[in-house]
């Protein structure tokens, strides 16, 4: 695609209504529809996509995907083939989607990957999620569920084949490897343990306080209490 190929088509759906206050680094491939009072900022590509109505899309790569009305998208979002969106959706810093519906009103704020999943309405996702789908062998993966209004707690790892059921809390931390019942609350960590520090070593003759096996001045190893 020339330069002028690429204005001439951010000029067709400027008049169409799409807002693209800046087209530097904005590449819209043919083919691509999107709906009018939408807002395109810099350095967007979007390749075979179905952008909706009144949609915000910042900093944002998708190809064969479909993005519903009222979704705010960005800024550094990767949107993977098979991508379906549902309406007023927010997608946030460093996300990146592949093969996977998510719910209206569903919220994946930031730093998350969700790959062959089927997330319902309304549920919260908290930053770090990752979705292993991976199946062992190459070509394989595995399908994640999540239900309605369900809230995901931060630094999750869901191991794939998962279902979640609507409205179940997930507790920060966990790694989810079984099914959670509707409304039911999953804590997958070790428990916290707080030991007390034994002090032997900072007690030693020449040991730097706080630095257990650092050497002091004259060269001589600290030993660990």
């Amino acid at each position: 695609m020339t330069n002028q190929q690429r204005m001439d088509i951010i000029n067709r759906h400027i008049a169409a209504g799409v807002e693209i206050p800046c087209a530097d680094g904005v590449i819209i491939c043919e083919h691509t529809i999107i709906g009018p009072g939408t807002f395109i900022y810099p350095n967007t590509m979007l390749r075979g996509c179905c952008v909706g109505a009144r949609v915000t899309l910042n900093n944002v790569q998708a190809e064969d995907s479909e993005i519903g009305d009222d979704c705010k998208v960005g800024p550094w979002v990767h949107l993977r083939a098979g991508t379906k969106l549902g309406q007023g959706l927010r997608v946030g810093n460093f996300v990146e989607i592949k093969n996977a519906e998510i719910g209206d009103g569903t919220k994946v704020s930031h730093l998350s990957y969700i790959g062959d999943a089927t997330f319902g309405e309304n549920v919260n996702v908290g930053c770090g999620l990752s979705v292993a789908n991976y199946g062992g062998v190459k070509g394989v993966k595995h399908h994640t569920t999540i239900g309605d209004g369900a809230f995901i707690g931060c630094n999750n790892s869901i191991v794939a084949p998962v279902t979640i059921g609507p409205g179940a809390y997930t507790a920060a931390g966990s790694v989810i490897t079984e099914d959670v019942p509707k409304g039911m609350l999953a804590i997958a960590r070790a428990r916290q343990v707080n030991k007390e520090r034994k002090r032997n070593a900072i007690q030693r003759k020449g040991a730097v306080p706080g630095h257990p096996g650092k050497q002091d001045s004259d060269g001589e190893a600290l030993h660990r209490g």
